[in-house]
């Protein structure tokens, strides 16, 4: 029994131009769904004129506090904004979706599936998992350096301050990591409407200051400042750039969390209101530096009053710690696909919302990020320390996404290198550019997130790795089921009920069966090997879930099938299966499952330390048991031990 004749991997590609109406999962009408973006996408690099043009001017490589400087600097961070943030990822790179999906993984996924995982192609996992790394490095630095730059507002305010900087950023960060078992459906609601507040207010603070100096609302538009900020003084413009990028950190949020929210909303959200406010209040302070220089210590709460710094301090870390909560979210959404993909350990997952299926929490990974943001925020002790470690793995990420867009541009889409040949080039050369930038800091703290970025890669591919040469091990040595049900099903005993044995081959005998019969001497009167199947789509229909193939005498063969966004619920699925013989009454069905054991091997399938890597990794991973969420009461674990 099947589903619909056309399956999930049959969708046509003119399927991958999303757009939000056409998702089933993503309700709501497009001012509430740009709102909600507003205060989830755009949170990061919303909040980055905090320390944006302070790093840049008065950073390891200082700028005099002239107006070609500030022109040249400005001019760069608007066309960065432009190319990069509008014309690269909102009108480009949002439309190489995933059936509605984004990110690195959803990208990945959807090169695998339709081109299929062939060597030529290898380094494109390694592109898709290496910026997988880096978002668990950017993930680490987001909190710390968003969340100290605004307490940090508290020094403008008073200098007395200052000592309480760290202990009150630690304290926000610590809280916010604690609540996050509790789930942030609730306390989530008000993340549009606070970021839109936010929005407005550095919009206003801009046109203030910009009245001062209206110059600078059409001076540094003209490119040509550019040029002649490089000509100025050409080694140290091109150092720049490594700050200038802090003014789009976050941007890969547009396109990561496009599957909550769509393009539409996000695009609109971005062009009405995040790129116009944040034009804004760059200028601003660039009219505040000119007018005032020795305000270049810290622009953004310089440019308002003295009676509303306190308050701009509140709503600043207010914005922050929502732009951190978007990231800590964020990790435990791609930590979901990587499960579902193969590519991470099973962990612990909870559900803290019954309305929104996105609304998770992982404790494993919330706790390694609550330490290391801790240790970062105690060791670097301010938000400029920590900078030059934060743009090496944006623009990482960056570059990476443009090299798999194209793939998806030339081979899926088939388009003509002439036309998008001149894309790639240029794209490719504003990425390296600001690489190459930011490379110049690797000792200053740079070597962080790939350090960071370098041991996550080990351990994603590790993995991954280690499951294809165990299932590669299980699949060879697996008796034929024919050969099986012919020689034991006649003979063997059988016993009331049904037993449902989890296999992750598609075909021969699962080892938990073997096992079985040979130590209880005993089959059940409904026998079913099944098979669960991640597939690279975010979402499975219901129609497409399962097939099952009768093997006579009691026996069949059950394949499910989950998009890598959804919940693995195997009893709650089983519940709507037809054809197997059995109704899979909960009282009377057994799940049997083998838990594998490595022994060391003369002919290692992976290098010894990696093979003991992968011994520990399985060791720490939550249970099959948990992750497909089976009752603790009908689970039977047989023990194997397997080398590879």
């Amino acid at each position: 029994m099947t589903g619909q004749a056309q399956g999930v991997d049959a969708i046509p590609p003119a399927a991958f131009d999303f757009d939000a109406e056409a998702a089933p999962h993503i309700g709501g009408t497009l001012p509430a769904l740009m709102l909600g973006a507003t205060g989830v996408v755009f949170g990061d690099i919303g909040t980055s004129p905090l320390y944006a043009l302070q790093a840049i001017m008065t950073g390891e490589h200082p700028l005099a506090i002239n107006i070609l400087n500030i022109y040249g600097v400005i001019s760069l961070i608007f066309w960065t904004m432009i190319v990069v943030v509008t014309i690269k990822y909102v009108f480009i790179v949002m439309r190489c979706d995933n059936h509605g999906e984004g990110g690195s993984l959803a990208l990945l996924a959807l090169i695998n599936r339709t081109l299929g995982r062939s060597p030529g192609l290898r380094w494109i996992t390694v592109c898709g998992l290496l910026a997988t790394a880096l978002f668990y490095a950017d993930s680490m630095l987001t909190p710390a350096i968003s969340v100290i730059s605004a307490v940090e507002g508290l020094d403008v305010v008073n200098h007395g301050f200052r000592p309480f900087v760290v202990p009150i950023a630690l304290a926000i960060l610590i809280g916010l990591f604690v609540i996050q078992m509790y789930g942030t459906d609730r306390v989530g609601k008000v993340f549009g409407p606070i970021m839109l507040i936010y929005f407005l207010v550095i919009a206003v603070l801009g046109v203030i200051n910009i009245a001062a100096h209206p110059q600078v609302l059409w001076e540094p538009l003209n490119p040509w400042y550019i040029l002649l900020f490089f000509k100025a003084h050409p080694v140290v413009s091109f150092l720049s750039l490594s700050a200038v990028v802090y003014a789009i950190t976050g941007v890969e949020a547009l396109y990561a969390d496009m599957g909550h929210f769509g393009r539409k909303p996000i695009a609109f959200a971005w062009l009405m209101v995040a790129l116009p406010t944040l034009i804004l209040n760059y200028m601003g302070q660039a009219a505040l530096l000119i007018t005032h220089p020795q305000a270049a210590d810290n622009p953004f709460f310089h440019m308002a009053p003295p009676q509303f710094l306190l308050p701009l301090v509140i709503l600043a870390t207010m914005a922050t710690v929502i732009a951190s909560q978007a990231v800590i979210s964020g990790a435990f959404s791609v930590t979901q696909q990587a499960m579902q993909l193969g590519y991470i350990p099973r962990f612990k997952i909870k559900h803290t919302s019954s309305r929104a299926a996105g609304q998770i929490y992982i404790p494993g990974v919330n706790w390694f990020l609550a330490a290391m943001v801790a240790t970062l925020v105690i060791v670097f002790k301010s938000s400029a320390a920590m900078l030059p470690a934060y743009g090496l793995a944006v623009v990482g990420t960056m570059l990476i996404t443009t090299m798999m867009q194209y793939v998806v541009i030339f081979r899926i889409w088939k388009t003509s290198l002439w036309i998008a040949g001149p894309g790639l080039v240029f794209f490719g050369f504003v990425d390296s550019a600001y690489l190459a930038a930011g490379s110049a800091k690797f000792f200053e703290g740079a070597w962080l997130p790939v350090v960071v970025g370098l041991i996550i890669f080990t351990m994603l591919t590790t993995w991954a790795e280690g499951r294809r040469l165990l299932k590669e091990k299980m699949e060879s040595s697996a008796l034929p089921v024919e050969v099986f049900i012919k020689s034991v099903a006649g003979s063997a005993m059988r016993a009331p009920g049904t037993a449902v044995f989890l296999t992750a081959a598609t075909d021969g005998v699962p080892a938990a069966l073997l096992h079985n019969i040979k130590h209880n001497h005993v089959l059940h009167e409904h026998t079913v090997l099944l098979n669960v199947k991640i597939v690279g789509v975010p979402y499975v229909a219901d129609c497409d879930r399962y097939t099952v193939t009768d093997l006579g005498q009691g026996f069949c063969r059950l394949r499910l099938r989950y998009g890598f966004m959804q919940q693995t619920d195997v009893p709650e699925t089983l519940k709507q299966v037809e054809g197997c013989g059995t109704d899979f009454n909960p009282m009377r069905t057994s799940f049997f499952m083998s838990r594998e054991t490595l022994l060391p091997s003369r002919k290692p399938g992976m290098p010894l330390w990696r093979e003991q890597i992968f011994a520990w990794m399985m060791r720490m991973a939550d249970s099959a048991m948990s992750f497909f969420h089976l009752p603790t009461n009908r689970v039977v674990e047989l023990g194997s031990q397997v080398e590879i």
